[in-house]
């Protein structure tokens, strides 16, 4: 496993190096969050969808980045009362040390794992 950065800060993209599969992106060591890259995944062998699986989605984020059109199903856009109870989950889990431990970085240091690497200029435009 691997991780980038699109700049010197900012979220931590973090793939499988033997295929540059994206897994998810995290923020650091004290945030117990992962926004995880649900593309590459697949349901179990039954009839069950990735949403009954993972859950619908509830609100959409960063629209304005995508490379297409938003699909007729899209949700919504994030609202406040969404994003107040997100905020506070957070901020609960950090509270009561749920923040840990994290696969992604090291217990005692809380560094990353894999040692981030900073896309160029160059290479961010390519993208």
């Amino acid at each position: 496993m691997r991780c980038l950065r699109l700049s010197a800060k900012g979220l931590l993209r973090w793939y499988a190096d033997c295929c540059r599969t994206p897994i998810g992106n995290t923020v650091g060591p004290r945030v117990p969050v992962v926004g995880l890259i649900h593309s590459f995944m697949r349901a179990d062998a039954g009839a069950r969808s990735l949403n009954d699986v993972l859950g619908a989605p509830l609100c959409r984020i960063y629209a304005g980045s995508a490379s297409g059109p938003l699909p007729r199903d899209a949700p919504p856009p994030a609202s406040f009362e969404l994003s107040a109870r997100r905020a506070s989950a957070i901020l609960g889990w950090w509270w009561r040390g749920l923040a840990r431990p994290n696969p992604f970085f090291d217990a005692e240091t809380g560094a990353p794992l894999a040692a981030p690497r900073v896309l160029t200029p160059s290479e961010r435009a390519a993208l």
